[in-house]
């Protein structure tokens, strides 16, 4: 275990009484700490050697905390950054941990806490507090994962690998979601994963914790649609003995059993309001208190919360508090749906079905036949990669060789975009074409060629209008950015340097 006295702190501070109080404060716990009074100053001496860890206030004589972060983030600095904020300025909190900030103190500062930050983004052991839960252990409530998921509102794992290479393919979606995983891994940020069911978003929350400092510690995946309403404040704070009828003993709730480690909240918006008003206090103050006892404890918890559920809309609703939103969402993570990256179709299948092997105890894997891969290519997926690995779980049982067949998918034709003759590789004979009226524009032979023709006309006027920017014009069109993307990848429509172009491969 490394000792505290190898690790080097610099804190900067205007104020001489708070500096010598926090340098005080850390020499005792044994770090070696040198101190700066502005931004210039901290950074001379960042010239000079490399830290463990920045403690900056963020107002300074000559700028900001921000302002020495962004120089450590451009510098390509390794020093983790923990900014110190005025009391009641949350807005100043979530702009540093978004400018890569590792954690935030709030004025006054309290030293316990003081120490616990600074430990944990060092990942020193027990930051925090207290013992961690012993590994495997599950707080008050808990099922283990695997008899189905609304029948398991929490599992407690510890030390699960390998989440970062379970998530198979390399379509450009994905690379965007790995990079996005390394980068905020590193820093306590509180993280929004979003996506729709099946997408896979609580491995995202799993790999961002076992890139993180906290990875030897409890992660605590909560399924917050899962509890009972009435039970879900002695199931999330834990509660004291005699605390209601039935309270026989002291029990711990979540957010203690996930001390030192990532609570991961999924499908945070099914929470009444009542209780994210509760979640909200416990964020802010970084402490709980269990239903009966008359105290807060702190707890130092990273939040990892997710939902399938467009939470901005669910603000503008009345169904989601408005400043539990900006707390959760300072890093959003979108995990695209399968269908957005098909490209990714066959390493999926291929990682699917070695699991389900290796499970079964059977080796080779079964390998799917090109006409089933072609097949299945063809489906939407609305439950996304949670439905195909039911699918292939499916096919596997059924089949009694080496290849798993079209008909052992089990799709019924009803399921696909594509006509019973294309599906059956039948020609369609049209029908006679009816003369036009006069004056009357003749119907598209092709209407999905026509419409396409159309839809690219468009998105091209639409790009030229915009000076080529396509936020503006996927914009003025009603689209956002990433279905103004969408729908120029599949149509061809490309910005080059001088103006824009269409793929010559596209009709």
């Amino acid at each position: 275990m490394t000792s505290a006295s190898h690790y080097s702190l610099l804190v900067v501070d205007d104020e001489p009484d708070l500096r010598t109080l926090y340098e005080l404060t850390l020499l005792r716990e044994g770090y070696d700490v040198e101190t700066a009074a502005s931004v210039e100053d901290a950074w001379a001496r960042l010239r000079d050697r490399t830290y463990s860890a920045v403690i900056s206030d963020m107002r300074l004589p000559d700028g900001s905390g921000l302002d020495l972060l962004r120089r450590l983030e451009e510098a390509g600095r390794r020093e983790k950054t923990i900014v110190i904020t005025a009391f009641g300025s949350p807005e100043n909190a979530v702009e540093a941990l978004k400018a890569g900030a590792y954690d935030y103190l709030t004025k006054p500062v309290d030293l316990k806490q003081f120490r616990s930050v600074i430990a944990s983004a060092l990942g020193r052991p027990n930051a925090g507090g207290g013992a961690s839960a012993a590994p495997g252990s599950a707080a008050p409530g808990s099922a283990v994962r695997g008899a189905g998921r609304s029948a398991a509102p929490v599992v407690v794992l510890t030390g699960s690998s390998g989440a970062l290479d379970r998530m198979a393919g390399q379509s450009a979606a994905m690379r965007q979601v790995r990079g996005l995983i390394e980068k905020v891994a590193r820093s306590m940020a509180p993280v929004l994963v979003s996506g729709e069911s099946g997408t896979g978003k609580e491995l995202v929350a799993r790999a961002i914790h076992e890139g993180s400092a906290r990875r030897a510690q409890p992660f605590i995946a909560v399924n917050c649609g899962a509890i009972p309403e009435q039970l879900l404040e002695a199931e999330f704070f834990g509660y004291r003995k005699g605390a209601f009828t039935g309270a026989a003993e002291d029990r711990e709730g979540f957010f203690q059993a996930a001390r030192g480690g990532t609570l991961f909240l999924d499908e945070i918006g099914d929470l009444p309001l009542a209780m994210q008003s509760k979640l909200l206090r416990v964020i802010q103050e970084r402490a709980v208190r269990p239903v009966g006892a008359v105290s807060e404890a702190p707890v130092d918890v990273r939040i990892i919360s997710a939902t399938h559920k467009d939470l901005g809309a669910e603000v503008q609703a009345g169904r989601f508090r408005q400043d539990l939103y900006y707390r959760l969402n300072v890093i959003q993570i979108r995990v695209p749906s399968l269908r957005e990256r098909l490209e990714d179709l066959p390493a999926i299948c291929e990682r699917v079905l070695e699991r389900i092997a290796q499970d079964a105890g059977v080796w080779p894997p079964p390998r799917l036949a090109p006409e089933a891969l072609a097949r299945l290519a063809r489906y939407a997926f609305p439950g996304n990669v949670r439905e195909l690995e039911n699918l292939l779980h499916r096919a596997v049982a059924l089949t009694d060789s080496e290849w798993i067949d079209e008909s052992d998918l089990g799709l019924p034709d009803a399921v696909f975009a594509d006509s019973l003759a294309q599906e059956l590789e039948t020609p369609v004979t049209p029908a006679p074409a009816t003369p036009p009226a006069p004056g009357e524009p003749p119907l598209p032979s092709d209407l999905a060629a026509y419409l396409d023709a159309v839809e690219r006309d468009i998105l091209i006027r639409a790009l030229e209008k915009h000076r080529f920017n396509r936020t503006a014009a996927g914009a003025s069109l009603g689209l956002s950015l990433r279905q103004m993307r969408y729908r120029m990848a599949r149509l061809g429509v490309m910005v080059a340097e001088h103006g824009v172009t269409v793929d010559p491969d596209e009709p």
